[in-house]
């Protein structure tokens, strides 16, 4: 449709529009490719330059042949013919000898050959070209201004979404768990669009956001552990669902032996529950190099929210733990809130 309407177009517009579009195009392509170090995009700005530079010769070849036109071939024949006829009558001419009445009508028929017809007058290439300037300064102009009027997405960070592992087997763990919620069920129960407003920063987007199918460590992989994570730029966020015989009231027992601070409980949901921090782990892997990397060492501070699976506290958990790399801590309403958003997500456990 586009090149249809640019074929209307008389020549003196088209050009110059193709040429301003061109070169604008070429211009700000390249500087994009040198930017960003792309070479596609560089082949692909060298390939309107190109084009400009083709449409650009055609226009100065038309102005040469405007500005020293060829020799009209008319006019030149008409020339040729007047002198041919002088010579003619200076010529003696014999006497008019009497010819018959038809000799007479097919001379009558013969008269003066017909002049050149008048030149068709072309339109003014300077009005052409200030049309095509201003019909160049039109579209920029509305291009400037449309985004203003139109909701565009082009410049808008998408969130990140869940991963699809349907299609993956899950472990036999799985298999001999009654109603196990999965690693994608929690990134997605988990990967809410409030999420970022409930953790105290509405601004900020996901950036990333997966789910895995684990099991527990040192359990042989007899108890399933599916976890689900979602990272910002300023805090991540993980939740897990542990489907073991460990109840939250022996848990809270145990921490008392080990290096939990900050130790709470609660209820929600009608479900025990506990607040404790500790500290997360920090190790560094060197890919391409001859060494494994570096020890493991003691990473920024979390804070975490276990839930019993059911009312009566039967065993097993839900853990909501949240961190960051400068060591900032949400309040602890943040994690209660995530999590009554995150629990009705994961099947209450039943009695065994």
């Amino acid at each position: 449709m586009l090149g249809f309407l640019l074929r209307l177009l008389p020549f003196w517009v088209r050009e110059p529009l193709l040429i301003a579009v061109g070169s604008v195009l070429g211009v700000r392509i390249m500087y994009l490719a040198a930017r960003d170090h792309a070479p596609v995009a560089a082949g692909l700005g060298v390939l309107f330059l190109g084009f400009t530079a083709l449409r650009i010769h055609a226009v100065v070849r038309a102005l040469r042949a405007r500005r020293n036109p060829p020799p009209p071939t008319s006019a030149g024949g008409a020339a040729v013919d007047a002198a041919d006829q002088s010579h003619t009558h200076s010529q003696p001419q014999p006497q008019p000898q009497p010819q018959p009445q038809p000799q007479a009508h097919a001379q009558a028929g013969t008269g003066p050959r017909p002049g050149p017809a008048p030149a068709k007058k072309e339109p003014n290439p300077w009005g052409q070209a200030v049309a095509a300037v201003a019909l160049v300064g039109a579209l920029a102009a509305a291009l400037w201004v449309a985004p203003r009027f139109m909701p565009s997405d082009a410049g808008t960070a998408q969130p990140a979404s869940c991963p699809d592992a349907s299609h993956e087997e899950l472990p036999k763990a799985y298999q001999r768990t009654p109603r196990p919620v999965t690693g994608e069920e929690l990134c997605k129960a988990l990967n809410r669009p409030d999420l970022a407003r409930l953790l105290g920063t509405p601004g900020e987007i996901a950036i990333s956001a997966s789910g895995t199918d684990n099991t527990a460590a040192l359990t042989d992989g007899k108890v399933a552990e599916p976890e689900g994570e979602v990272t910002f730029d300023t805090y991540t966020v993980n939740v897990s669902a542990t489907y073991n015989d460990l109840s939250t009231a022996q848990y809270v027992k145990l921490m008392k032996f080990g290096d939990e601070r900050d130790v709470r409980t609660l209820t929600v949901l009608g479900r025990p529950a506990v607040f404790f921090s500790d500290h997360t782990m920090k190790f560094e892997i060197n890919l391409g190099s001859g060494s494994s990397g570096g020890p493991v060492e003691q990473g920024p501070p979390a804070r975490t929210l276990s839930v019993a699976l059911d009312r009566k506290d039967r065993g097993g958990s839900c853990d909501i733990t949240v961190w960051s790399t400068s060591g900032a801590l949400p309040d602890d309403s943040a994690l209660l809130d995530i999590a009554e958003k995150v629990l009705p997500a994961i099947p209450e456990r039943s009695a065994r």
